[in-house]
């Protein structure tokens, strides 16, 4: 079996350490009626450029290489990866770099997502090479940064060499720095050159190595379509990594429902806050928190106005676990109580959202694009039931412009190369969010305008079911205004989590 593991570096360490180790595993923790009691850390003499289980036992369960993820699916990603490419292949993913903002301010750093999936590596300045010989045997090849004492002061612990291959499985590490040379013999072995020519993230010497290989009659395809159809079926363990995601991002909706918030970047921090002391690693993306007529722009992300009672919020933000999405719109009266206008509308968005969960079965034999079909038409029923299609020459476009959802993983809008006419599969996981956005215009009654309402859940389809992911997040109407009135919740939020997964 390819998954090595950190079992082989750890026992080629003296006898001293590696017992120091296994006393350091056995007695870092203990639970006890769900709360953790921590001991003295011991330090083990193993750096990491990213948390794996040996150094973040908190973080990553045994066997697992990132949140939730085995080294084993990694290597099955791979494997069924080149299983479907031709002998004499190879496949070129180069990984992301650091972005910088001005001079030495930089982002935070974000992987390339196809890089990621087929590694979990996140290191930057890195490239995959999968190679595909005669024999069908594939091998997996690391490009990466090597350790580096000055630059890991400053920037922080490398894996290195000995890393890419005991803890990634990779085949062979190299350095990053001869990627051009190596990369040229790798080609002129190969028929076929498997890679995005248009991914920024493509340096110029090596596009221009591949250039010069493709003039001896390679074949040059790109892999995107390829890793996109295997990313959009999620294995349960993906599922479940998500599912965590929308269970901590759901309660920490209701925690917000509970606080009478009166700006629109304090709520945007508290929801950040919650996610994150829940266990999740932060924001999957930077998040709408629009007042009033502030929603009726779909990605309004400035975040400062100020917050009256007789308006509601439309808020759009969730947390990410494990580099994995979750994605949720609420909006709720800010006086804590719905008035008769809003709560006629917001029953038709929700009306309309039921309705088109209760189609992502495969079962169905429906695509996205079918059921935001039949999301249009639920809609306009909805208006036309509130009079509002009868008094206007608007159509139901102009006031829901917004497609009924997306494919979600690892991306928000994950794998845009999939067709949202293809139908839907088990393992597939979309969002359903209806909209509506009422514009300050005469033809609307006055009670009716400058309100925009989104709701958002995320789901997983099955064959002849579907699960929510995020179904924590109440969204009934008598369920929001009972937690705004009694300004709490039912259920206990469990903040400054140390082990999300494994609470679950």
């Amino acid at each position: 079996m390819p998954s090595r593991n950190l079992l082989r570096v750890l026992s080629r360490l003296p006898q001293q350490n590696r017992s120091f180790i296994s006393k350091r595993f056995l007695s870092v923790s203990r639970s006890t009626s769900s709360k953790t009691l921590f001991f003295n850390r011991q330090r083990i003499p193993i750096e990491a450029g990213q948390a794996i289980h040996e150094t973040r036992p908190n973080l990553i369960k045994f066997g697992d290489l990132t949140p939730g993820i085995s080294s084993i699916e990694y290597h099955e990603r791979r494997a069924k990866l080149m299983a479907q490419v031709p002998v004499k292949s190879c496949v070129i993913i180069p990984g992301s770099d650091v972005k910088y903002a001005s001079g030495a301010v930089f982002y935070p750093f974000q992987q390339d997502n196809d890089f990621f999936y087929l590694t979990g590596w996140n290191e930057p300045n890195s490239l995959l090479v999968l190679e595909k010989d005669e024999d069908h045997k594939f091998k997996f090849y690391l490009f990466i940064q090597p350790k580096d004492e000055f630059a890991e002061k400053w920037e922080g612990f490398r894996t290195g060499f000995d890393g890419a291959t005991e803890i990634f499985n990779a085949d062979e590490a190299f350095n990053i720095s001869s990627a051009d040379l190596m990369l040229s013999k790798i080609l002129k072995r190969n028929s076929t050159i498997w890679i995005d020519q248009k991914n920024p993230n493509l340096k110029p010497s090596i596009k221009s190595i591949i250039d010069d290989n493709s003039s001896s009659l390679k074949i040059i395809r790109n892999y995107k379509n390829l890793v996109a159809q295997m990313r959009k079926i999620k294995s349960l363990a993906e599922i479940a990594v998500m599912r965590r995601a929308g269970q901590i991002s759901g309660k920490s909706y209701n925690q917000a429902f509970a606080k009478r918030i009166r700006n629109e970047r304090t709520l945007a921090s508290f929801l950040e806050y919650n996610f994150i002391s829940g266990g999740c690693d932060g924001n999957a993306y930077i998040p709408v928190v629009a007042t009033g007529e502030n929603a009726l722009c779909i990605h309004y992300t400035r975040n400062d106005d100020v917050m009256y009672d007789d308006e509601m919020v439309l808020v759009d933000a969730s947390g990410a676990l494990g580099g994995y999405c979750s994605d949720i719109s609420r909006t709720w009266p800010v006086g804590g109580q719905f008035s008769d206008a809003q709560k006629d509308l917001y029953q038709a968005v929700l009306n309309v959202q039921k309705q088109c969960i209760e189609l992502c079965k495969e079962s169905n034999q429906l695509s996205l694009h079918d059921i935001h079909e039949k999301s249009m038409k639920f809609m306009k029923m909805e208006l036309k039931n509130l009079g509002l299609l009868n008094i206007t020459n608007w159509d139901v476009e102009r006031l829901y412009p917004h497609y009924i959802g997306h494919n979600l993983g690892l991306d928000v809008h994950d794998v845009p190369e999939v067709s949202r006419r293809e139908l839907l599969k088990e393992g597939q996981v979309i969002t359903i969010e209806p909209g509506i956005y009422i514009p300050d215009d005469a033809q609307f009654p006055d009670y009716f305008r400058n309100v925009g309402i989104r709701i958002e859940d995320d789901i997983a389809i099955g064959k002849d079911t579907y699960t929510n992911l995020t179904v924590e997040a109440v969204k009934e109407i008598i369920d929001l205004q009972a937690i705004m009135e009694r300004g709490e919740t039912l259920s206990p939020f469990e903040g400054d989590v140390v082990s999300p997964l494994n609470e679950m």
